[in-house]
C-alpha cells in the first residue's frame, strides 16, 4: 500500500466514504503524494501529450490571440497574462516569441502563472529563460489589472462531484475503502440529494451527471475580473458544449487508460468540462461568453494551416511530415478537432475575441 493510499483510507476511515470530489483532489493534490507534486506527466516521455507539446503552431496561434485582444480592449500600458496550469511552459514560450511581434504588447504584459506543483514551477522556469514570471497557487492571488487568460487543458483536472439517478432520487457517488481488500470502491451515498438542475429529473435510473463546484466558482472569479478591469480569457478543454449526464471520470497513466480507484497519485484523473455551466458562471457574475466552438475551428479561423505552409517552406522533409500530422491531430474531427471546445470570456460592451466572430 502506498503513503497515499494509507492517508486516504485514514480519512474514508475518519468521515465516511469520500466524495467523488474530495478522492480526486487528494489523488492529484496531496502536497506530498499527489500525482501533480511528484511528477512531470507531459509530453511523449510522460502521461499525456498536450496540445503544445504536439505543436510550436498552438503555442504562437494562442499568443497572438492575446496580443489582438489587448488591442480589442484599447492596449492598457499594463495588463495581466495569466496561464492557469502551464504544464512545461511549452505554449507560454510559444505564445510571447509570437505576440512579441507587438512590441508595445510586449512591454504591456505581466506574467503570472498559476501552478502548484514546485517541480513543474523549476520546469516553467526554465521554458521561459530569463522573462519575469510570478507565480502563484491560487487564481485569487493575481493581482488586479486588465486580464488575458489562458487555461489549455486545466478546468478537466478540477474535482468533480458525482450523483446517480436511483428510483428515489439522485444519490452522491462516493469512494469507500473495500473491506477485503486494499482496493476502493464506489458506492451510493444514502441521503438522496435535492438541489440537482431540474432539467435532470427526469433522466433513466443509472444515469450519472457530474457538477464541478470549483470549475464554477473559478469562471465565475474570472468573470468578475474581467467585469471590473476588462480583458479575455480563451478556456480550451475536452467535453461536450452543452450540459449532459453521463460518467466521464477517468485515468490515464503512460498514455494508457488506468483504473480511476487503482493506486491513486500514479495516474492523472480527469473528467470532462461542462462549457454550458462554465459560461453560466461565468455570464452569472457580468461576463460575456462567446463559444464554445470546435477546437478546429478556432484554430483554423486564426490562421493554423497558414501558418503550418509557411513553415513548411524551410523544413526537412522529416520536419514536414511531422508538421503536417501535428496540425491534422489538432484540427482533425477524428482526433482533437472537435472533442476539444475552445471558450472565451470578455468584460461587456467587448469585440468578439478573434476567432469568435462569426458566433456573435
Amino acid at each position: 500500500m502506498t503513503p497515499l493510499e494509507r492517508r486516504i483510507r485514514d480519512r474514508i476511515a475518519a468521515q465516511g466514504p469520500l466524495p467523488v470530489s474530495e478522492y480526486m483532489a487528494m489523488a492529484l493534490g496531496d502536497p506530498d503524494y499527489g500525482y501533480y507534486a511528484t511528477r512531470d506527466p507531459f509530453g511523449a516521455a510522460g502521461d499525456f501529450i498536450t496540445a503544445p507539446e504536439i505543436s510550436q503552431v498552438f503555442g504562437e496561434l494562442i499568443g497572438l490571440w492575446c496580443a489582438v485582444a489587448w488591442e480589442q480592449v484599447g492596449a492598457p500600458v499594463r495588463a495581466v497574462l495569466v496561464e492557469l496550469g502551464p504544464g512545461r511552459g511549452t505554449l507560454m514560450s510559444d505564445a510571447l516569441r509570437a505576440g512579441g511581434i507587438s512590441p508595445d504588447f510586449a512591454a504591456a504584459i505581466e506574467l503570472h502563472l498559476v501552478e502548484t506543483s514546485p517541480k513543474l514551477r523549476e520546469i516553467q522556469r526554465a521554458a521561459l529563460g530569463g522573462r519575469d514570471v510570478t507565480w502563484h497557487d491560487r487564481f485569487d492571488d493575481v493581482p488586479p489589472g486588465p486580464l488575458f487568460l489562458i487555461a489549455n487543458e486545466f478546468f478537466d483536472a478540477l474535482p468533480i462531484d458525482q450523483f446517480i439517478r436511483t428510483d428515489t432520487g439522485w444519490r452522491r457517488r462516493c469512494v469507500a475503502a473495500d473491506p477485503d481488500t486494499d482496493s476502493f470502491r464506489f458506492v451510493v451515498a444514502d441521503n438522496p440529494v435535492h438541489d440537482l438542475m431540474e432539467s435532470f429529473q427526469n433522466t433513466a435510473i443509472g444515469a450519472i451527471r457530474e457538477t464541478s463546484p470549483s470549475s464554477m466558482a473559478l469562471a465565475g472569479a474570472i468573470g468578475r475580473r474581467l467585469v471590473e478591469y476588462g480583458g479575455a480569457a480563451l478556456i480550451i478543454d475536452y467535453g461536450p458544449s452543452a450540459s449532459a449526464a453521463g460518467d466521464s471520470l477517468q485515468a490515464v497513466s503512460r498514455q494508457k487508460y488506468h483504473d480511476v480507484l487503482a493506486i491513486p497519485g500514479d495516474a492523472d484523473i480527469t473528467a470532462h468540462v461542462d462549457f454550458q455551466e462554465l459560461a453560466r458562471a461565468a455570464s452569472a457574475a457580468g461576463a460575456i461568453s462567446h463559444g464554445p466552438i470546435p477546437q478546429a475551428a478556432l484554430l483554423s479561423r486564426l490562421g493554423i494551416g497558414p501558418r503550418t505552409e509557411n513553415l513548411l517552406k524551410s523544413a526537412s522533409a522529416e520536419q514536414a511530415a511531422t508538421l503536417r500530422a501535428s496540425t491534422k491531430r489538432l484540427i482533425d474531427p477524428a482526433a482533437m478537432g472537435t472533442l476539444f471546445k475552445a471558450l472565451s470570456l470578455t468584460g461587456a460592451n467587448t469585440p468578439a475575441p478573434a476567432g469568435f466572430e462569426e458566433e456573435t
